[in-house]
């Protein structure tokens, strides 16, 4: 996944002649599939302008969509990441948009730290019964070795 910035994306050549990014293109730099795209548009996520059956991407677009890959990357619901993104206000100070999305990533990091420890735990449960059962194999291989 390439998260990199928006003007970054619109200088990398993919363009449209008036500044769009067709969804090929959106599609490549961010490494997902054109459904998962057409998808997020579905969802309201993303709207892009249509010229016919093309559809073009605005920086915003791709600011929306880095914010996207991002919250489902951390573990938030589409649900999650449309309410943070529908409080946003062009005009506003986007205060609200802002705490809520701070609360709700301090409850998501809490619920990623437990996950952490809970996988922490399975591994090291895993290498403890690995080195039992090699242990145990070499035992064998060399009670059938030397009988």
């Amino acid at each position: 996944m390439n998260l990199m910035s928006a003007s970054e994306s619109m200088a990398s050549g993919a363009e449209h002649s008036d500044g769009y990014i067709r969804i090929g293109d959106m599609a490549k730099q961010f490494g997902v599939t054109l459904r998962t795209l057409r998808f997020y548009e579905d969802k309201g996520l993303l709207t892009p302008k249509r010229e016919g059956n093309t559809r073009l991407y605005t920086k915003r677009d791709v600011t929306k969509l880095k914010l996207i890959l991002l919250g489902t990357k951390t573990g938030f619901s589409l649900r999650e990441v449309k309410q943070v993104m529908d409080l946003y206000d062009p005009k506003g100070s986007n205060v609200k948009q802002l705490r809520t999305l701070v609360d709700k990533s301090e409850r998501q990091l809490v619920k990623l730290e437990k996950q952490r420890a809970s996988l922490d735990e399975a591994i090291n449960e895993l290498k403890g019964a690995m080195s039992n059962w090699r242990s145990a194999l070499q035992t064998r291989q060399s009670a059938t070795a030397a009988g």
